[in-house]
């Protein structure tokens, strides 16, 4: 009998464990500007506030806001349309980011 597969296979469970969980939880990458800017396209439209920040101007809070140091899990709220961040600290730099951008971005 062969002990060899059975070990491998016993090696091989903790490392597909390991990449199960990390898929479970948020290993997904950083979220594009483009999904960014379709969440909040679509958070605006759900405000009532689709004809005060429109499609180009969600683009280009998007690109300020992917560029910044959020973490990757505000941004993925903020591309599935919530208004939602992971820390104070996100929801302190998100807001900061489109205070700060907000006059340029719907110019």
């Amino acid at each position: 009998m062969n002990t060899r597969t059975p070990s491998r296979l016993l090696l091989a469970l903790p490392i597909a464990a390991l990449a199960f969980s990390l898929a479970a939880c948020g290993g997904a990458a950083r979220p594009t500007a483009d999904q960014v800017a379709d969440g909040l396209t679509q958070f605006f439209d759900e405000q009532g506030m689709g004809d005060q920040i429109d499609a180009d101007a969600a683009a280009c809070l998007a690109d300020h806001l992917v560029d910044s140091d959020l973490s990757d899990e505000t941004l993925r709220y903020l591309a599935d349309g919530e208004d939602k961040q992971s820390s104070v600290e996100d929801r302190d730099l998100t807001t900061q980011i489109l205070q700060d951008n907000l006059a340029e971005c719907t110019a």
